[in-house]
């Protein structure tokens, strides 16, 4: 397959290689790598060089492994992506500043993405994103359904350029702010508050006002960022 490898981190070298004929699809999504044995007589490595190689795959979302049968490819998916930085964003949220940080990254990625679709939303996608509007008016008085249908309207809004790295970074970052989320959500009256937000969202986006839009969404993240501060400083 390849020449012997022989230099340093070898696991590392072995899952580049399998990673760039991937890439080439010469191992299309479903098909079986060779076995651990292939590799090793292919790479003139060990098992255990072999075998970090393949968790090194696996971590990136390109291999699936199962006890007892070759690894398998599979496709790779924003949400797969994504998810495997989980870990790195607890660590950035704990750090000093951490949660501002993602605050602000998520205005600036909000306020693009609603911006983008009140450009293209189709009449298709505003009826949508209106019964989504329609299940958080509901759900006022009802704290946890108020939070699930609080996340269905922003990612009804996500869906709506049909690119799904949007809606992947969406689903990651209200994931990794959840804390954020259930403290404002807390306090007493903030779901009527969200929900006034949520209309001026609905009616920019239903014009196709793609800057009046932008404009709602930040004084809505505005809102709910410095509620969050008020509570975590004992202010509210």
């Amino acid at each position: 397959m390849v020449d012997t490898v022989r230099q340093s981190r070898l696991y590392e070298q072995i899952a580049e290689v399998l990673e760039r004929q991937i890439r080439a699809h010469e191992f299309a999504a479903g098909d079986e790598l060779p076995s651990e044995r292939a590799l090793m007589k292919s790479f003139g490595v060990g098992r255990t060089a072999v075998r970090e190689a393949l968790f090194h795959l696996q971590r990136m979302g390109l291999v699936q492994l199962r006890s007892g049968t070759k690894a398998k490819v599979t496709a790779p998916s924003p949400d797969a992506m994504l998810s495997s930085l989980a870990g790195s964003a607890r660590y950035l949220l704990s750090a000093p500043d951490g949660i501002r940080h993602f605050q602000n990254a998520r205005m600036l990625f909000e306020t693009g993405l609603v911006r983008d679709a009140a450009r293209v939303a189709k009449a298709a996608d505003i009826k949508r994103l209106e019964a989504a509007l329609a299940a958080n008016g509901e759900a006022i008085g009802d704290l946890r359904r108020f939070e699930r249908t609080d996340m269905d309207f922003h990612y009804a809004i996500a869906t709506i350029p049909g690119n799904p790295i949007y809606t992947a970074l969406h689903t990651a970052i209200f994931d990794w702010l959840m804390e954020q989320r259930q403290v404002t959500l807390s306090h007493p009256g903030q779901s009527k508050a969200a929900f006034k937000a949520h209309e001026t969202i609905f009616k920019a986006i239903a014009e196709g006002d793609s800057e009046k839009a932008a404009s709602r969404m930040r004084k809505h993240l505005d809102q709910v960022s410095n509620l969050y501060w008020k509570k975590r400083l004992g202010e509210a």
